[in-house]
C-alpha cells in the first residue's frame, strides 16, 4: 500500500473514532435521563417496584444565573432556550454536530472555496467564539511546545548516543544521575522556582506571551520579546522531556550494540562510525519514533500546572478554566482537538517508522 493511500485510509478510519469520542464527551457533559421504574425481587419471592430515578449531571452551565434572584424566571428560560438546554440530550448533541459539520456548497459556485466548510463550535459563557479562542490559545501552546520539542530532541539524542558509547564511564554515570534528577523533579515545583527567580532578578517577564508595547516593536525586538516570554515555561518543560528522551536513547542503543548483527558488522571490518551511526543508531531510533508520535499528540495539551503557575496563556490553562466554569462548548472542543492530535500523532509516527525501517509494512 502506498503512503498516500495509507494516509487516506487512516484519516477515514479516524472519523468514526472522533465521532464516538465526541458522543462520550457530550454524554459526560450533558447527561440527563430517567431510569425506571424497576422491579426488584425480594427474599420472600415478591417483587418490589422501585420508583423512577432521574440521573442528572451535576454540571449546570446556568448555575450562576439560576441562583441569582435578581434575574426573572422568563429571562432564565430564554437563556436556557438559547443554549438548547430545554431540549433532549440527543437533540442537543445533533445540534452541536450539525453546527460543526457546516457545509455550504453554494460557496463553491460563487468562487469562494474557503467558505465551503465553516465549522462552528458555539460560544463560551463570555460570548466569545470558541473556534477563534482555540486558534489563538492553540497557537500560543504550539509555539511553546515546538520550542520544547526541537530543543529536547536535538539535545537529548546526541547525549543519549554519547552516554551509550561511553558506557560505565564517569561521564555516563554523571549524565545518568542528572537525567534521573530531571525526570523525578516535579515540574510545578520547578515552575515555582523559576517564577521566584524571574521576580527576584527581573530578567524574564512573568505571564503572557508578549509585552504591552509589542505592536510598536520592530521585527528583531518582537522576536526577542517572544523569546523572553517563552524562556521560563520552555525551560521547565525541556528539563523533564530531555531527561526522558536521553535515557530512552541510551538504553535502546546499549541493547542494539549487544545484538548479533552489530558484532557481525564489526567482524567484517566495517568502520566503527558506519556500524554505530548507519546500523545501530538507526535501529535504536525506532522506539523513539513511536514516542515522538505521542509527543506530537500532546503539543496542544500543554502543561496545565506549569501554564497556571507561570501565567502562560496556553490551551491547557484555557481547558482548566473551562472545566471550572463548566463551559461545555469549550470543554467539548478541547477534547475533540486533543483526540484529533492523538490520531494525527500516531499516523505521523507510523509513516516515519516506514522511512526509518524499510522492513516495516504499512
Amino acid at each position: 500500500m502506498s503512503i498516500p493511500q495509507y494516509i487516506l485510509k487512516r484519516l477515514l478510519a479516524a472519523i468514526p473514532t472522533l465521532l464516538i469520542i465526541s458522543m462520550i464527551a457530550f454524554l459526560m457533559m450533558r447527561y440527563d435521563f430517567t431510569v425506571g421504574p424497576i422491579n426488584i425481587p425480594t427474599p420472600g419471592g415478591h417483587w418490589h417496584v422501585m420508583d423512577a430515578v432521574r440521573i442528572k449531571n451535576p454540571i449546570n452551565p446556568l448555575a450562576g444565573i439560576e441562583t441569582n434572584p435578581q434575574i426573572s424566571e422568563a429571562a432564565k428560560a430564554q437563556q436556557r432556550h438559547m443554549m438548547g438546554l430545554d431540549q433532549p440530550m440527543y437533540i442537543q448533541y445533533w445540534r452541536w454536530l450539525t453546527n460543526f459539520f457546516s457545509f455550504h456548497p453554494e460557496a463553491l459556485a460563487q468562487g469562494n472555496p474557503a467558505g465551503f466548510f465553516t465549522p462552528s463550535l458555539g460560544k463560551t459563557f463570555a460570548n466569545e467564539d470558541v473556534l477563534d479562542l482555540l486558534i489563538q490559545r492553540g497557537w500560543n501552546t504550539v509555539q511553546l511546545n515546538l520550542v520544547v520539542f526541537l530543543f529536547s530532541w536535538l539535545i537529548a539524542l546526541p547525549l543519549g548516543i554519547f552516554a551509550a558509547l561511553h558506557w560505565r564511564s564517569y561521564t555516563d554515570r554523571a549524565m545518568t544521575v542528572l537525567a534521573s534528577v530531571g525526570m523525578s523533579f516535579p515540574g510545578f515545583l520547578l515552575a515555582l522556582l523559576m517564577a521566584v527567580f524571574a521576580v527576584k532578578t527581573g530578567w524574564f517577564p512573568l505571564g503572557g506571551i508578549q509585552s504591552e508595547n509589542y505592536t510598536s516593536m520592530n521585527l528583531l525586538e518582537k522576536i526577542w520579546d517572544r523569546t523572553l516570554h517563552l524562556a521560563l515555561p520552555a525551560t521547565v518543560l525541556i528539563v523533564g522531556s530531555l531527561s526522558s528522551i536521553q535515557r530512552q536513547m541510551r538504553g535502546n542503543l546499549l541493547d542494539v550494540l549487544a545484538a548479533e548483527y552489530v558484532r557481525t558488522a564489526r567482524a567484517k571490518g566495517l568502520p566503527e562510525r558506519v556500524v554505530i551511526y548507519k546500523h545501530a543508531v538507526r535501529t535504536a531510533l525506532n522506539p523513539l519514533i513511536t514516542m515522538l508520535g505521542y509527543e506530537f499528540s500532546s503539543l496542544l495539551g500543554g502543561a496545565i500546572l506549569i501554564e497556571t503557575v507561570l501565567g502562560f496563556p496556553g490551551l491547557g490553562q484555557l481547558a482548566y478554566k473551562a472545566v471550572l466554569e463548566t463551559d461545555t462548548n469549550l470543554v467539548m472542543s478541547t477534547i475533540i482537538l486533543s483526540a484529533f492530535m492523538l490520531v494525527l500523532g500516531n499516523l505521523l509516527a507510523d509513516i516515519l517508522l516506514k522511512f526509518a525501517d524499510p522492513r516495516i509494512e504499512l
